[in-house]
């Protein structure tokens, strides 16, 4: 067995922390006590505990590393660590994992945690009629053995040396084993935070867990406030009256506003967030590849990034694997704006025009409406004719995407190129917002998992996202840096994490008053 324990595998280059220019104190400086008010983005109605539905801020932030555990945990640092499981090896081909799990540890409601928790809990996500966006991560496991009580060995379809980092998606939540159903209905997890109410798409109010296994290293606050403020300006609003101590999603018109209080820090860091413009390849007339591609060229992705983003983030290549990622192809011809060539692909597909709908909502990413008009401005020059339609903030993620044929979307990335891959783009997983089919980057998806190379895995992926920018069903026309902001009476590590917004969507546990 080759062993991958938390300091044996790390963190790859997606993974990279960013420094804050804060000057924070050290973790072992952290204070004690206090209740954290976050005002959220990405709340709905529709919100449960099931981990498998979570897809947007609210409950990714509520769920893993506050009210729930997975089995491991990036750090701040960008490191890959133990959470629920203490270290983990694999053989030499990566197909075979045995996890150690964490002793001692148990369940809000009091049960013990071990082995057949794992299993059930990884289950639920292929059980039948389930729909998860895990599902595809899951189902890559063929055997999950219960060695001990503390002890779980998986074996994988095919190697994948990712493994660990994808027991570590926030999907991926522990729960307690014959207790699932009630565990999703009142919030029992082994989190720092246990569940004292919870109003979906309201609020949440959490409060620490005695005695907890992370002891005085982490969840340094006595309680949780999570308030649901889908509006842009009146989250910002509130923390600059506040009512709250921390927002995310900094709404770019009123960052200069923010700035000018000397109450409140703006932290700003770079991973892999995209936002798209997500179109169903299987629904005419985006089964027509030179109708997608005349929509790549049909798009100002550098005035999209200088006036959506307003300069925070970097311009996309309709692929999603971003600058933070370790095989980032930054090599790879540019999609640029030109009508032109879009022209000519419509005349390939046997068109003069197109009229089309882009679903948008603000819901989907700050500033979605206007990004799609902004397109639509543009698209004009080429013949496309492209009609906004603007639709309802509430159940963006459940009425509109995925089921309309073009929508806004964003994307928070993911840590690893599989992991980025096989949740938004492999064949038939629950995510696949394009449902593109193209045959060698199916083909390409699974050997580059397998493969233990660092440099063929590193052209097999470069090719991957040549084939995607040119054909695939997405347009990304930008990268986004994590823009959110805080009360200066807090305070963190100094290294905030950049997998997802607010510290890895990790504050809960990560910060503290000053």
């Amino acid at each position: 067995m080759t062993n991958f324990s938390r300091r044996g595998l790390m963190k790859t280059g997606a993974a990279a922390s960013v420094l804050a220019a804060t000057g924070m104190p050290a973790q072992s400086q952290a204070k004690k006590g206090g209740t954290l008010r976050i005002g959220l983005a990405g709340a709905n109605t529709s919100d449960t505990w099931d981990g498998r539905t979570h897809s947007d801020s609210f409950m990714i932030n509520m769920g893993h590393g506050c009210v729930f555990d997975c089995l491991t945990e990036v750090g701040a640092d960008g490191a890959l660590k133990g959470e629920l499981a203490e270290s983990w090896e694999a053989t030499a081909d990566a197909k075979t994992w045995t996890f150690n799990l964490r002793k001692g540890v148990t369940f809000h409601n009091g049960k013990d945690f071990g082995a057949d928790d794992v299993i059930e809990s990884l289950q639920m996500h292929t059980a039948e009629g389930a729909k998860s966006a895990a599902k595809p991560i899951v189902a890559s496991i063929a055997e999950m053995k219960k060695m001990s009580d503390s002890q779980v060995q998986f074996t994988l379809n095919a190697g994948n040396a990712d493994f660990p980092f994808l027991m570590s998606d926030y999907h991926l939540l522990m729960m307690p084993a014959g207790m699932i159903e009630e565990s999703i209905a009142k919030g029992i997890g082994t989190g720092l935070y246990t569940n004292v109410s919870f109003d979906p798409g309201v609020r949440f109010v959490g409060a620490r867990y005695a005695d907890h296994y992370k002891g005085d290293s982490a969840g340094f606050f006595d309680g949780i406030e999570a308030i649901a403020i889908n509006d842009a300006s009146a989250r910002m609003n509130a923390l600059m009256t506040n009512q709250v101590d921390v927002v995310n999603r900094v709404d770019f018109k009123t960052e200069a506003l923010l700035r000018a209080n000397p109450n409140i820090n703006i932290f700003e860091v770079t991973g892999n967030q995209h936002f798209t413009f997500a179109m169903l390849t299987n629904v005419d007339p985006y089964t027509n590849v030179h109708v997608r591609q005349a929509l790549k060229y049909s798009i100002d992705r550098q005035e999209m990034v200088d006036k959506i983003l307003l300069g925070h983030g970097a311009v996309g290549n309709d692929h999603p694997i971003g600058p933070a990622n370790q095989y980032y192809a930054a090599d790879l011809e540019q999609l640029s704006y030109d009508p032109d060539k879009a022209k000519f692909h419509l005349e390939k597909a046997g068109m003069s025009s197109l009229d089309i709908n882009l679903s948008a909502s603000d819901a989907a990413f700050v500033g979605a409406v206007d990004a799609a008009q902004l397109y639509q401005a543009t698209a004009k020059a080429a013949g496309i004719n492209i009609n906004v339609v603007q639709e309802p903030a509430d159940g963006y993620w459940s009425n509109v995407w995925l089921k309309k044929p073009w929508s806004a979307v964003y994307w928070s990335g993911r840590a690893t190129e599989d992991w980025m891959f096989s949740t938004a783009y492999e064949s038939g997983v629950p995510w696949n917002d394009t449902q593109w089919e193209n045959a060698r980057f199916q083909e390409l998806l699974l050997a580059a998992r397998a493969e233990l190379d660092s440099n063929k895995r590193r052209e097999q992926y470069h090719e991957m996202q040549q084939i995607m920018s040119a054909e695939g069903g997405t347009i990304v026309p930008m990268y986004a840096n994590y823009v959110d902001a805080h009360s200066t009476k807090l305070a963190n590590s100094g290294t905030i994490g950049n997998l997802w917004q607010l510290d890895s969507s990790r504050i809960s546990e990560r910060w503290w008053f000053a």
